[in-house]
């Protein structure tokens, strides 16, 4: 008996030789993921069988809201200039999710332990049979939690490299600043001392190469001002 093989692909089928790589983007195309409610629950666990250490940063089961607020508590706190120190704070960020996960993974772990356990104890006290169900859940899923431990760890060194990579980075950047605004200011108290603003009109930094704007300038002038005389008033109070 002959069968009829509707519109085959076969690598010589495809254009310009490009291949298994065309073939595999002919069959995706005719996927359509899990159609029955047991397959899509089987889809989200393949995103949580490596999630401690795989690339996903939020999981289906994770809720993105919290992820988003989280992210931008990291944000208003550091302040990121830049590329990289965007992307060392983006670093901290999916690093302490992850910390989060594993902690709440360890949690978990103990509650579902406890409940299959409390079943095979009784104590006729419901403390005492918690605690030793608990004792029973981590002694025999001591491999588990060994593993959530190590996990910890490693991404709590992670987090640890990066905060004092970003705060490195971050102070030099901001003495680098200081020292221009420095400049720029010097430069603009000449500008108004001689009284070139009539000649030249009003001084633009970018003339000088500098990325501050004039307000910027005369805000770190007024600051340097107050210092100053603090530092005087101070003197005299404590003469």
């Amino acid at each position: 008996m002959l069968f009829k093989v509707m519109n085959p692909i076969t690598e010589s089928s495809i254009p310009n030789g490009s291949g298994r790589a065309a073939v595999n983007r002919e069959n995706a195309k005719k996927s359509t993921g899990p159609r029955t409610e047991a397959g899509k629950q089987r889809s989200k666990l393949n995103a949580l069988r490596h999630g401690l250490t795989g690339q996903t940063i939020v999981l289906p089961t994770e809720d993105h809201s919290a992820y988003e607020r989280q992210s931008q508590l990291f944000l208003d706190e550091h302040q990121p200039k830049g590329a990289t120190e965007t992307q060392l704070v983006q670093s901290l960020i999916d690093t302490s999710w992850r910390m989060n996960r594993a902690a709440a993974v360890e949690t978990n772990l103990f509650t579902l332990g406890i409940t299959e356990m409390e079943a095979r104890i009784r104590a006729n006290h419901p403390e005492a049979e918690a605690a030793l169900a608990m004792a029973l859940t981590f002694r025999e899923n001591t491999r588990a939690f060994a593993q959530i431990s190590i996990y910890g760890q490693r991404l709590a060194r992670q987090f640890e490299r990066t905060l004092a990579q970003l705060r490195q980075i971050q102070s030099e950047r901001r003495a680098a600043e200081e020292r221009q605004l420095d400049k720029a200011a010097k430069i603009l108290k000449m500008h108004k001392h001689e009284h070139l603003s009539s000649e030249t009109g009003p001084y633009d930094p970018a003339d000088d190469g500098f990325v501050f704007s004039t307000a910027e300038i005369e805000t770190f002038l007024l600051r340097e001002e107050r210092t100053q005389r603090a530092k005087i008033h101070d003197f005299y109070a404590h003469a």
